[in-house]
């Protein structure tokens, strides 16, 4: 899509901030108005927009993008979708810890236990970890918990965690970023352990890494959305 507007504002409305497209309200895919709880992430939206080339591309607006799935995807089924994200808390990845080699296994061990410390003071529950990567149920309490925290989150949130979630495989770092207990650049480190794990010992692979930059943009987009809905 080429581009059809010459400036982005941001205006406040009766369902909160929206974005106007030279006076004309943004609208998402599904042809709902835009509107967002922060005039924080409307005007972030409306840099997006803004900072626009000639051409739109969606790669270079993820603001906008999770502004739409909040709006366009999650708000009219929020119950089922927040459900669909509780499953993560069944395979949490700081539950699944490397066999070997030790350096590796004590890498994890230094950066993972501490953020389960966190959840289980935060939701007041128990985690089963293991080694390798055969599924380990957790507690049935565990699972009702930060199902329950979950579905108490508002849909931009669950737009943002969705992201954080399937992109990072931890329920408890998304969770954590979401409340603001984890540094984005932390919780990205946590859930690449692995990677860099590897890179380390093999060296840098160009293809490889491509794909992890495109996940990096994402999680830490994701992260400064949850930021700018404020706390």
């Amino acid at each position: 899509m080429k581009r059809f507007w010459k400036q982005a504002a941001v205006a406040e409305g009766a369902d909160g901030w929206t974005v106007e497209l030279d006076g004309k309200p943004l609208r998402t895919p599904a042809r709902h108005a835009l509107a967002v709880p922060s005039a924080a992430l409307a005007r972030a939206i409306a840099a997006e927009w803004n900072d626009s080339g000639e051409t739109v591309d969606p790669r270079t607006m993820p603001l906008t993008g999770l502004a739409n799935a909040a709006v366009d995807r999650v708000a009219p089924a929020s119950a089922p979708f927040a459900a669909g994200l509780a499953k993560y808390g069944e395979g949490d990845l700081l539950c699944y810890r490397a066999e070997s080699p030790r350096e590796l296994r004590a890498r994890q061990d230094q950066m993972w236990d501490a953020l389960l410390a966190w959840g289980r003071r935060r939701f007041d529950v128990d985690f089963e970890t293991t080694c390798g990567i055969v599924h380990v149920p957790q507690p049935e309490a565990t699972v009702r918990r930060l199902a329950h925290a979950i579905a108490a989150l508002d849909p931009y949130r669950l737009s943002a965690l969705s992201v954080l979630v399937t992109i990072g495989g931890s329920l408890v770092v998304a969770l954590g970023v979401i409340e603001g207990a984890i540094a984005a650049d932390d919780a990205w480190s946590a859930v690449t352990v692995d990677e860099q794990w590897q890179r380390e010992q093999w060296g840098a692979d160009a293809e490889a890494d491509a794909a992890l930059d495109l996940k990096r943009r994402d999680f830490l987009a994701a992260a400064r959305f949850v930021e700018l809905l404020g706390r």
